[in-house]
């Protein structure tokens, strides 16, 4: 067996679809990462087919070597994009070839499914209840809100703060104790800010308060997660084990989050989680994305011991995938099928299909224009 050709569709959900195609007529899925650089994600995936062309899809460990080895720079996440979207297609391609789900070439499953968490939000504290009142209705068991709908300061007053501890103790009035609560801090307050939040949400018990700070600086998340009782969440910007390492070996947080699409791939992140298995640290895969990303974790997730818990914001596939993923009180229901266990309908891609390409640009403060981080 050998690969044809790579091709590229941008999608409306932030995401881009990869199609490895065979001379042998399978075809292979994959979710490179796109965030706003998608063209450059695509030209990655192009320079990487003028070496993978005419080679067999089932060497994914060789090829992957290969590929992040010739770089001058094995970190480079645009790099890794590419790279991570073409193994899950390979992986695809050799589960479809044996005719079983990813899972089963990774050792098998540790369980029968896969616990998904659903974003909510709003702008008051009451459409943040309504909201999350709505996603329990859902089925979930667990949902995640990002309390900032405005910029905050490096310190910023305490009117700031009791805004954005109502809206998660409007969450956790609206659900209940039962309902697990993520608490997103998205790396837009300071490592003194953070610390004076966590303080004030501690009462309301989240699961986890996640990327209280950028990810530069290991010694300013491991100072946070030391001044709170909240597990610390941390590493969708993270790529690779290496870029994992630092995080671990200082347990400078509780749960890691890497994300499918641009840490490596399916094998990659099975790396990162026994790096974390041995230091008693978790995983919560992000995926804020497509619903080839979403499944692509499933099949990870499926086989890892240390597992907690998956973001779902690309979905189970209704309006992409020719059969979506069976979600069911709170749960997506472990894949059956070939490979990464679902088909693209070809009238759903024409639906999803992007016609243009996103950049976002920078918040700034309203009443002096200052940058404010997302």
């Amino acid at each position: 067996m050998k690969i044809t050709r790579f091709e590229v569709t941008p999608l409306i959900q932030r995401g881009l679809l990869l199609k490895v195609h065979t001379d042998e007529g399978l075809v292979g899925y994959g979710s490179p990462m796109n965030y706003e650089h998608g063209r450059t994600v695509e030209r990655a995936i192009h320079d990487m087919g003028d070496y993978l062309i005419g080679r067999d899809p089932r060497q994914i460990e060789d090829h992957w070597q290969t590929l992040f080895r010739s770089s001058y720079s094995r970190q480079m996440p645009i790099m890794l994009s590419a790279l991570s979207g073409i193994e899950h297609a390979c992986l695809d391609i050799l589960g479809k070839s044996l005719d079983v789900p990813v899972w089963r070439l990774l050792g098998g499953s540790c369980r029968d499914r896969i616990r998904v968490y659903g974003g909510t939000g709003g702008n008051t504290p009451e459409e943040y209840a309504a909201n999350a009142k709505a996603r329990v209705s859902e089925g979930f068991t667990a949902v995640k809100c990002t309390p900032f709908p405005d910029p905050v300061r490096y310190v910023d007053s305490p009117a700031m703060t009791d805004s954005i501890v109502a809206r998660v103790a409007a969450i956790r009035e609206a659900v209940g104790p039962s309902i697990d609560i993520g608490i997103d801090f998205h790396r837009v307050v300071s490592p003194a800010m953070a610390k004076l939040l966590l303080k004030e949400l501690e009462p309301y018990r989240p699961m986890f308060v996640e990327e209280p700070t950028h990810p530069e600086n290991v010694d300013a998340l491991l100072e946070i997660t030391r001044s709170t009782t909240i597990p610390i969440a941390t590493g969708e910007r993270n790529t690779t084990r290496w870029g994992f390492r630092e995080i671990v070996e200082k347990k400078a947080a509780a749960i890691l989050q890497p994300d499918i699409r641009h840490c490596g791939g399916i094998l990659e992140m099975r790396k990162i989680a026994t790096l974390a298995e041995i230091h008693y640290i978790a995983l919560a895969p992000h995926s804020a994305a497509d619903p080839v990303g979403v499944a692509a974790s499933i099949q990870a997730m499926a086989a890892t011991p240390n597992f907690m818990i998956q973001e779902y914001g690309g979905g189970a596939g209704d309006s992409l995938f020719v059969e979506p993923l069976a979600f069911k009180d709170g749960f997506i229901e472990l894949p059956q099928k070939p490979g990464l266990g679902f088909e693209i309908s070809e009238e759903g891609l024409e639906k999803n299909r992007a016609t243009s390409w996103r950049l976002r640009t920078m918040r700034r403060h309203p009443d002096d224009n200052a940058f404010s981080d997302f």
